[in-house]
């Protein structure tokens, strides 16, 4: 019987490996069923090059849970290890017996999941106590069983074993024997090791059998040996790639697109990636993009490797060239995975097009699930955004779909403005702003949908980048403004009249602390609507990109600004003037002229403080002043208050509001109820 210490510089080594190598605990299970799979790799390469005779038909990784012994087993029929090979790899810590055979096998070799030679080690986070009982596939060799309590010292037996192979029996310790559960073992193996080229036995598959479940004889595997990433994909057919999506994710719509990469040069990289059926929610749809390294799973944060708008994909990436950290938990920087992450952005950007070319129809068909994902592409990735502007479409109010070029064509006659900008127009809604949609239809004028999370930024992004393009909502104005071709003419009110209409609209508008109303005067002809209600372009679009941006509350806190524009050719607004003359007009034209004889005082009384100083001017003449001050604000208060309580007893101005707010959607509950009764009463 041999004993010895375990060559380590520090016994403070096993508490490190405990608590800090590895982030979960359960990744154990995963390091010793890899390291059992490189075994049995190991082994096929060397019977593949005639160095092994044996039988190697069967090879097999199990799993045995033991938990009357407190144990779990991990058995192989592997290449196995001497007792030299247990002194050089097990006893020197960190020296990695994958690196000597891929040194010597390089050319040969399946795939080697171990790098480090620290995984054998994971077992002692849950155990008190580790035996490896193992015999070589070199002729005459004797079998050994190794035993440790996670200490320095160890113990090295020869024992009797038949097969070659290797067993690696944990002793549970109390504190994890929650990993004693058959169900932990399954759920532990179904994350980490579904995937692994080697046969992985877990158990025997169940039955139901009188009301309970009853195991067979047949062995319960729990991964799949060649998925279908690992394949050509001139091997694969359609049903096959909506078949792996399925186990990858059950009870999910199938997917858009899959994008197949297989990359040799000047890295390794396999994988699939699909494009899932989403909408607007990006947040809840990231980290579904699974990361192997040789068919071992590894992590399913993958914003190192993959850009940004890709982690909204689903699927699978698998590269051996990938760097990890020691224990396989997560991606350490590298300029491998820049030139990873710039391929993949390549790949399925050109995937994308060539779907494009290929079938535009069916690609125009998947569109409004499709272009969250490219929009998102394109305003993060400035290379992506390039290639994309092949592919990407706009759609009409009608349902028709245009590439950025071809809408262009379709617009530049008749959609651009006085200075050479092309218009274009959009909505964000086609129900809510369906009058505005349809006076620019009238007009000749085509309207784009845009109606995502995303449009706004998107917008900025084409208008920073196309000088000579404009993005206006259909709302943001009423139509004849919408694209200036000329100085319009028309009816034009003066000063004097705007400053008397606008308290009597102003008075009926709705409060509201969402909204702040504006009242605007203009000539719509007679046949126009009596009133429109327009959204100011910047402000509503600063609003709408503060709902995603946190750094733009102070947009996103403010209230809506409105404008009411009254149609000041329209008879019925006309009637409301003639009345507001009728009923007011010697009251107001008195007030006028009070109001005139003020500012004339006002003016004179500011004419005698010109060129001196503030200290030169008499204190009687800046009281007068201000006296003379409060009173023409309390004439112009009495003006405001009387055109305001004429607005209010105004049925028809109130009526006219109404409308304009009904066709915005913005007249609801009690509101609305008046507006009809209110309707009835101006029929009768």
């Amino acid at each position: 019987m041999q004993t010895g210490k375990i060559g380590v510089t520090s016994e403070n080594l096993f508490p490190i490996i405990k608590k800090f190598l590895y982030s979960d605990h359960d990744i154990f299970l995963r390091e010793i069923v890899s390291n059992a799979v490189d075994a049995t790799q190991k082994l096929k390469t060397l019977a593949s090059k005639g160095e092994y005779t044996g039988d190697i038909s069967n090879a097999k990784v199990e799993v045995k849970l033991d938990i009357k012994a407190k144990t779990i087993t991990i058995s192989d029929n592997g290449i196995g290890m001497t007792a030299e090979e247990i002194e050089k790899y097990i006893n020197q810590i960190a020296f990695s017996g994958a690196n000597d055979f891929l040194e010597k096998y390089k050319d040969d070799a399946n795939a080697i999941i171990g790098h480090f030679g620290l995984g054998f080690y994971s077992s002692f986070m849950v155990s008190e106590k580790v035996e490896i009982i193992t015999k070589s596939h070199k002729e005459g060799a004797k079998a050994v069983k190794w035993s440790c309590k996670g200490d320095p010292e160890f113990t090295l037996d020869e024992i009797e074993k038949e097969e070659v192979g290797t067993d690696i029996v944990m002793y549970i310790s109390e504190e994890e024997k929650g990993f004693l559960e058959d169900s932990k073992i399954t759920e532990i193996l179904g994350k980490y090791c579904r995937f692994l080229p080697i046969p992985v036995i877990y158990g025997k598959k169940k039955e139901w059998k009188e009301d309970k479940q009853v195991d067979t004889q047949e062995d319960n595997q729990v991964n799949e040996t060649e998925p279908a990433w690992t394949k050509k994909p001139s091997d694969l057919k359609d049903e096959d790639y909506k078949d792996f999506y399925q186990k990858l994710y059950p009870m999910v719509d199938e997917p858009l697109f899959n994008i197949h990469l297989n990359v040799d040069y000047p890295f390794n990289l396999t994988g699939i990636l699909y494009f899932p059926k989403i909408k607007n929610n990006i947040e809840v749809q990231k980290n579904k993009i699974q990361l192997y390294s040789n068919q071992v799973f590894v992590t399913d944060s993958v914003e190192g490797i993959v850009p940004e708008f890709l982690t909204l994909l689903h699927g699978v990436l698998d590269s051996p060239d990938i760097p990890l950290n020691v224990s396989r938990s997560y991606l350490q920087s590298d300029s491998n995975v820049k030139k990873i992450s710039s391929h993949i952005n390549k790949k399925v950007a050109d995937r994308l097009n060539q779907i494009f070319k290929d079938n535009r129809e069916d690609f125009e068909k998947k569109w409004d699930d499709l272009k969250i994902f490219i929009e998102y592409g394109m305003l993060t990735e400035e290379k992506f955004n390039d290639r994309a502007m092949n592919f990407l479409l706009f759609k009409n109010s009608e349902g028709k779909y245009f590439t950025f070029e071809e809408y262009e064509k379709l617009i530049k006659e008749n959609q651009t403005d006085k200075d050479k900008n092309l218009i274009y127009l959009y909505t964000t809604n086609t129900e809510e702003q369906y009058t505005f949609v349809e006076s620019a239809k009238d007009k000749g004028y085509d309207v784009l949908v845009m109606d995502d999370t995303l449009a706004s930024h998107l917008i900025n992004k084409f208008e920073q980048k196309y000088s000579d393009k404009k993005f206006v909502r259909v709302d943001s104005d009423v139509v004849e403004k919408l694209i200036k071709k000329e100085d319009s003419g028309g009816e034009e009110l003066t000063w004097e009249q705007k400053e008397e209409l606008s308290p009597v609209f102003q008075a009926v508008c709705p409060e509201d602390k969402e909204f702040t109303f504006i009242v605007d005067f203009q000539d719509l002809s007679e046949n126009g609507a009596p009133m429109v209600i327009t959204r100011a372009e910047f402000m509503r679009r600063m609003k709408d990109m503060s709902q995603m941006q946190g750094g733009m509350n102070f947009y996103g806190d403010m209230p809506e600004s409105l404008n009411l524009v009254v149609n000041v050719a329209h008879p019925l607004v006309k009637k409301v003037m003639d009345s507001k003359d009728k009923k007011l007009g010697t009251q107001l034209e008195k007030l006028g002229i009070e109001l005139s004889a003020k500012k004339v005082e006002v003016a004179d009384l500011e004419k005698v403080k010109e060129g001196k100083k503030e200290e030169e001017i008499p204190q009687a003449d800046k009281e007068k002043l201000d006296d003379v001050n409060k009173e023409l604000s309390k004439l112009e208060e009495t003006k405001r208050n009387k055109l305001s309580d004429f607005g209010k007893k105004n049925k028809l101005a109130k009526q006219m509001v109404d409308l304009a707010l009904l066709a915005n959607g913005m007249l609801k509950g009690a509101d609305l109820d008046k507006f009809v009764k209110r309707s009835v009463e101006l029929i009768k």
